[in-house]
């Protein structure tokens, strides 16, 4: 009998942990998400369900972020996926690939609008990411995918 209970609070607890809510924010919401003026990074990453890159180097952008919490580094997915998928194919797949860190939807479908509204360099490419620290004038966009060194050298020199 106790077995069962634990396994039902388990799976409850584990259930919980890998479903989240996901808000969709249009560009500027975005912006205005990583440009306050404070001492957090923020590491603001674009991504796709259909990018092979983006899904490789999700989970270790998300457990370098961690590691560097007491340093205020918030990081954040935004999903470029179609409509179609969200919300539920988008919160399947952060559930199936254990993804916790925050993510929302960008709800734009402009990219002559967006890119640019996030660096001008960018051309729509993905994975791209930007880490910025606007207390420092620190800000750095790129449109590559991460080795877990290539992050965390990056992460690094934003703190």
């Amino acid at each position: 009998m106790k077995r069962v209970v634990l396994s039902i609070i388990l799976f409850f607890a584990v259930n919980t942990i890998y479903s989240q809510t996901i808000p969709k924010w249009k560009i500027n919401d975005v912006v205005n998400y990583y440009t306050k003026n404070n001492d957090t990074t923020y590491v603001v990453n674009f991504w796709s369900t259909y990018c092979q890159p983006c899904i490789e180097e999700m989970p270790y952008l998300q457990s370098i972020s961690k590691k560097y919490t007491k340093q205020k580094v918030k990081l954040v997915f935004v999903s470029l996926d179609a409509k179609s998928f969200y919300p539920k194919k988008l919160k399947t797949f952060l559930k199936k690939h254990k993804i916790t860190a925050t993510c929302i939807w960008l709800n734009e479908t402009n990219a002559d609008i967006f890119c640019p509204a996030v660096d001008e360099k960018w051309s729509g490419a993905i994975p791209a990411t930007i880490i910025v620290h606007n207390k420092k004038g620190y800000k750095q966009f790129y449109e590559q995918q991460f080795t877990p060194q290539q992050f965390e050298e990056a992460l690094k020199k934003a703190l």
